[in-house]
């Protein structure tokens, strides 16, 4: 038996939301009902559609989704490299869509890294690895000596295990070194955010692998926060968390975590998926639920005392239609 809310119980649940801190007030990337609506031809298309994101600082995370999912334009939007239409982005502090031109080059360089998929747009062809990643430490502006620019770019390259590099241009090593080095060039401003979009798109397996283990690395020794955006499964199945992005809204998240077997000692990473709950109640069911079960257009929903209980829809079987 179920009991009505009496109006106390409804002033106390008002005022509990009133209350409450603001959405993503304790992340260093907050996406609030992002929208992107892009126009070619006359034809708009709208990239991301109420996106909802929270990143905590110091997480290694990766989005994945598939071609035209969004993801791509997320991570130009958290990149400064391209502006939301409608809601909101913070990284770090940072207002996304109140931002300037020139507001926007110092948070390039300042706030955030980036790696692309391309090792020819991260590594400058004419310069050595420690030169490359010495050059944005000079271009911000910082007053540091050449000497303690140069030991940084030396530390970085040895954290990613390139530190025999360190003379070669990029034309002298392999896809894999650059992409390590393309890493070291993007955290030599010290950022809040690293960002990497298909950093392993290119390279085979067992250097993929390698790859992510700077990836890691960098998290766990620098502290710095992670977003790959990645179609490779197995570089998603390293981190803690994967969150998948559909029709330009987020999905499902899945969760990893280590257990360990009190019995043998054994130490073993149990995942668990989830679908997303966006800030306007919408709900993305996996579409293979919804195939099995015949769902489409509209469901059936039930308020249970601890969950809601979706069903396919029956109406016209119960009106004898």
């Amino acid at each position: 038996m179920t009991t009505e809310p009496t109006l106390t119980d409804l002033a106390a649940r008002v005022t509990a939301a009133r209350d409450a801190p603001a959405y993503g007030h304790d992340a260093l990337i907050t996406c609030d009902r992002l929208v992107r609506i892009f126009t070619t031809d006359g034809v708009e298309v709208q990239a991301l559609q109420g996106l909802d994101l929270l990143v905590r600082k110091g997480e290694l995370m990766a989005l994945v989704g598939a071609s035209g999912s969004g993801k791509s334009t997320l991570m130009n939007i958290l990149a400064g490299l391209d502006t939301p239409t409608a809601g909101a982005a913070h990284v770090a502090g940072r207002d996304l869509l109140a931002m300037t031109a020139k507001d926007r080059l110092a948070y390039r360089r300042d706030v955030v890294g980036f790696v692309w998929q391309q090792t020819s747009r991260n590594l400058l062809p004419y310069l050595t690895a420690a030169q490359n990643v010495t050059l944005p430490m000079q271009l911000n502006g910082a007053r540091t000596r050449r000497r303690d620019r140069t030991e940084r770019a030396l530390r970085l390259l040895e954290l990613l295990q390139v530190a025999d590099c360190r003379d070669r241009r990029p034309h002298q090593m392999s896809g894999g070194q650059q992409q390590r080095c393309a890493i070291a060039v993007a955290l030599a401003n010290d950022p809040d955010v690293l960002l990497a979009d298909e950093p392993t798109g290119e390279l085979d397996s067992h250097t993929a692998e390698q790859i992510f283990g700077a990836f890691r690395d960098a998290n766990e020794q620098l502290g710095t926060t992670i977003v790959i955006v990645t179609h490779d499964q197995a570089v998603a199945s390293e981190v803690r968390r994967t969150v998948a992005i559909r029709d330009g809204r987020t999905s499902t998240e899945v969760l990893r975590r280590s257990e360990i077997d009190a019995a043998t000692g054994r130490e073993t990473v149990v995942a668990r998926e989830y679908a997303m709950l966006d800030r306007a109640g919408r709900l993305q069911l996996p579409a293979d639920y919804t195939t099995a079960l015949g769902m489409r257009d509209r469901v059936a929903l039930e308020l249970e005392r601890d969950h809601i209980g979706v069903w396919p829809d029956d109406s016209e079987r119960a009106s004898g239609g």
